[in-house]
């Protein structure tokens, strides 16, 4: 067999998603409703050469950069020219990310210098090019903070809502939705900062008339679990649900983002389509090459079409993922909102948590590869993100040990790009109380340290001088794994299940093991795992003849080798035209064998 590296072909794309004011941070005081000074904040000048370097070195190909556009936020910043945000619509003290102020500046909170921040954070866009990885990111078109204020407009540009009828409830260009005559009132909330006086609380927060919020409620007192701190964007949906836009026409699903492109470019369309439009050209003309984008599902898919077929038309190889959880939309939002990734959270992701919480057996994983087969490459595999459970947290897989299967599965499954979360691969289980929220999610409103991760960095070394044995193991396998995704091209190649084919048919094949194949002309894999933390299995591994025809194998035997470590050497062999690898495999190991 010739080896299994890839050349010019697609190789799979690996993003790292860093919470930016976290991950540079050293302070370990983790004091609940810390200030700034307390417990400390990253900068992005935390992430040195050094630290770009050995991020590269797991793998990478595109860092995620959360909560660098400027959200509201408890600090104070008048002198240079930033009002102050009320606490009572500001979740947690440093903010949340999905709160957006400023679209044309940055957090000043992640700058050494914040009057000039956004020079900071394009020399941080240099370095991360100079590492040879790509920078991705927030857009949050569905809503913004409550007190938007644009300090630092290209010209030619006005604020959100700045030309806004705020005596009717919807006009179509209006950027938000008005509740006329009612002034916003607050929900039955928790004490702000935890119950601590502030100076901004003096004088009570005031909109009129109320906006709706974030999350669609079109109350003027919204409920304590709606988005209070933000209000929705107008895209043109009316109250009613009817569309202020024009619909693609039929067939568009097949068309390419040219002729996208073309069919909006003599449209007149709501205001906010263009605003939004604007700011993503901005910040691609600043050197970043691509988007998450927060709950796309609450945007229509024909906006998604002017916006994505814009930024492609200036880079066509931008990266544009985006949350959208609702699988009867996957279609529409990747053909004809001409998203590249979405998550693939309701299915994948979803039922290795139910494996690993032994509520499921492992073989729906086979269905959902499936089920999604048109669109498998856009489905991005995570097992960590700032919305989720730490997998290492006990409300999760409760180790990282015992995330190892589920990462092997995300990372080798298909040909989608694999994210993994800061802290992830040394085992963060967050178990800090910051502040706003609960632990098992490292906190995105509070300013917090990140233990496992704070002990990979090592004071600024970025060389894991303080981890210990097994959490050095554990990103030693994260390398290993992702840099093996990263060359293989069977992993960019196709996919068939050899699940059932031992399931019932194998012994001793247990209900915690699951395996598949991955394939190109160059290379064959055969990947096992076990998601027991408990059971050893040794069996009989059967290879279907339909695969052993796929690939070509006479009668014989073949010599195996697993790629992650390189130390177990198998052999299958083939009998009247089906296969047999005799195998043992420990609680929680999984391997990668490749055909020689």
């Amino acid at each position: 067999m010739k080896k299994g590296k890839t050349t010019n072909k697609a190789s799979k794309k690996i993003v790292y998603q860093v919470f930016t004011r976290l991950f540079g941070n050293t302070n370990t005081t983790n004091k609940p409703w810390g200030t700034i000074e307390e417990n400390g904040v990253g900068k992005f000048n935390d992430f040195t050469p050094k630290a770009l370097k050995e991020i590269k070195k797991l793998g990478v190909t595109h860092i995620w950069y959360t909560g660098v556009p400027h959200h509201a936020l408890i600090n104070d910043y008048t002198a240079i020219g930033i009002s102050n945000d009320h606490p009572t619509v500001v979740k947690g003290r440093a903010g949340s990310p999905y709160a957006v102020k400023d679209y044309y500046n940055v957090n000043p909170d992640l700058a050494v210098h914040p009057e000039n921040r956004l020079a900071e954070f394009e020399a941080l866009i240099a370095r991360t090019h100079e590492a040879g990885m790509k920078v991705i990111i927030d857009i949050v078109p569905n809503h913004v903070a409550r007190k938007y204020e644009g300090k630092t407009n290209p010209r030619g540009v006005n604020d959100f809502g700045a030309n806004d009828d705020v005596t009717v409830e919807y006009r179509r260009d209006n950027n938000f939705y008005y509740i006329p005559h009612a002034s916003f009132e607050l929900p039955d909330i928790e004490p702000p900062l935890g119950g601590e006086s502030h100076p901004s609380m003096d004088v009570p927060f005031v909109e009129f008339p109320a906006k709706w919020t974030g999350n669609g409620s079109r109350m003027a007192r919204p409920d304590k679990n709606d988005w209070y701190e933000t209000v929705k964007i107008n895209y043109g949906v009316r109250p009613d649900g009817g569309y202020d836009f024009p619909f693609l026409p039929w067939g568009y699903d097949t068309e390419s983002y040219e002729k996208h492109f073309e069919f909006w470019k003599d449209k007149e369309l709501p205001d906010s389509w263009y605003k939004f439009r604007a700011i993503a050209l901005y910040w691609l003309k600043k050197g970043v090459d691509g988007f998450r984008y927060d709950m796309a599902e609450m945007v229509p898919f024909e906006f998604w079409s002017f916006m994505n077929s814009a930024i492609k038309m200036k880079n066509p190889e931008a990266f544009l993922m985006a949350e959208v959880y609702n699988p009867q939309l996957y279609y529409n939002y990747i053909k004809m909102g001409k998203m590249d990734y979405l998550y693939d959270k309701v299915g994948t992701y979803d039922k290795l948590k139910d494996v690993i919480q032994g509520r499921s057996w492992p073989d729906e994983l086979t269905q959902i590869q499936y089920d999604l087969w048109d669109i498998s490459h856009h489905m991005l595999k995570f097992l960590d993100n700032h919305d989720e459970q730490r997998v290492a947290s006990p409300e999760f897989a409760g180790s990282g040990e015992k995330g190892k299967p589920m990462m092997v599965v995300s990372a080798t499954i298909s040909t989608a790009p694999v994210m993994i979360y800061f802290g992830q691969e040394v085992g963060e289980a967050a178990n800090e109380n910051a502040g706003f929220g609960s632990r098992s999610r490292t906190s995105i409103f509070d300013y917090i340290g990140v233990p496992a991760h704070q002990r990979w960095m090592n004071n600024g070394k970025f060389d894991g001088g303080q981890l210990a044995p097994g959490e050095a193991s554990l990103r030693d396998f994260y390398k290993r794994l992702l840099n093996f995704s990263l060359e293989s091209s069977a992993i960019m190649g196709e996919f068939q299940e050899i699940q059932f084919a031992n399931r019932y048919h194998t012994q001793g094949y247990d209900t915690g093991i699951y395996s598949y194949t991955r394939w190109s002309e160059e290379q064959k894999l055969i990947v096992v795992v076990n998601f027991s933390d408990a059971q050893a299995s040794e069996f009989e591994l059967k290879v279907p003849r339909l695969m052993i025809e796929k690939w070509d194998l006479k009668d014989g035997s073949y010599k195996l080798i697993e790629q992650l470590y390189k130390k177990i050497k198998l052999k299958m062999v083939v009998t009247n035209g089906e296969g047999v690898i005799a195998m043992k495999i420990a609680p929680l190991e999984s391997y990668l064998l490749e055909l020689q």
